[in-house]
């Protein structure tokens, strides 16, 4: 299993980011997709989930109406728009995946998302 990140980079407050993340390894759409974040000196935050279909998604109250979580079965990657972004939004971005057990959960390199005028 890999899950690459990618999209990530510095951005002024208020302005957008597509984040990436391309799936190998296993059947994509079987299994539901998320986005963790971990700012600096914090503990991981969840940030937003989608099902297996690309149904269900949810989202981190912290982000709702701006984030938009989706994917693409076709290419394997699960997407995060991220739109009218805060200084609070900078953090390395993971993706995730978990399959069903502890010993299944797996996570990608992470990419930095920076926000700042």
């Amino acid at each position: 299993v890999l899950l690459v990140e990618s999209g990530g980079g510095m951005v002024q407050p208020g302005g957008s980011l597509r984040l990436s993340c391309a799936a190998s390894g296993f059947t994509f759409s079987n299994f539901d997709m998320s986005w963790v974040r971990q700012a600096p000196g914090k503990e991981p935050e969840w940030v937003s989930s989608i099902g297996a279909r690309g149904g269900g998604t949810r989202y981190a109250d912290s982000v709702k109406g701006r984030f938009t979580i989706s994917r693409d079965s076709a290419k394997n990657t699960v997407y995060l728009q991220m739109n009218s972004l805060k200084p609070e939004d900078t953090a390395v971005y993971y993706c995730h995946c978990n399959m069903g057990s502890p010993s299944l959960d797996y996570w990608g390199q992470g990419t930095q998302v920076t926000v700042s005028s």
